[in-house]
């Protein structure tokens, strides 16, 4: 069994090599539509978020989380015009999937996931 140093290692060494490389969601997710009503979704997203997202991303999903001052490469302010502009399938997949320090969500239902989605794009209209 590893221990828990050779693991935090290999997440950090992990995290190290993406830090430089721009995060894709594949083709394929670019025209996913998400199947939960937008109302539904931000009500359901944002109580997801706080238990999911909040430590890392922050309440404003900033990337001001308390554990995100820790993490490299930080975690992303959602309301980035970058993160804004991928399509719902693109975040979706991102939120299934993971990539170094950020977890995969896949354990959560597809529709906590997709209510996910719309609760991110609240973001963007906070940041106006």
């Amino acid at each position: 069994m590893r221990s828990v140093v050779a693991v935090v290692a290999g997440l950090l060494l992990a995290a190290a090599a993406l830090a430089g490389e721009q995060w894709k969601a594949p083709a394929s997710a670019k025209g996913v539509k998400n199947p939960v009503a937008k109302a539904e979704g931000l009500k359901g997203g944002k109580a997801s978020f706080a238990a999911n997202c909040v430590l890392c991303h922050g309440e404003q999903g900033k990337g001001d989380g308390p554990a995100g001052a820790s993490l490299s490469p930080r975690p992303k302010n959602l309301g980035e015009k970058a993160i804004q502009a991928q399509t719902d399938g693109e975040l979706y997949w991102k939120i299934s999937e993971g990539r170094g320090m950020m977890p995969s969500f896949k354990s959560l239902p597809e529709k906590e996931r997709w209510s996910l989605v719309h609760y991110i794009r609240s973001f963007a209209a906070a940041k106006k």
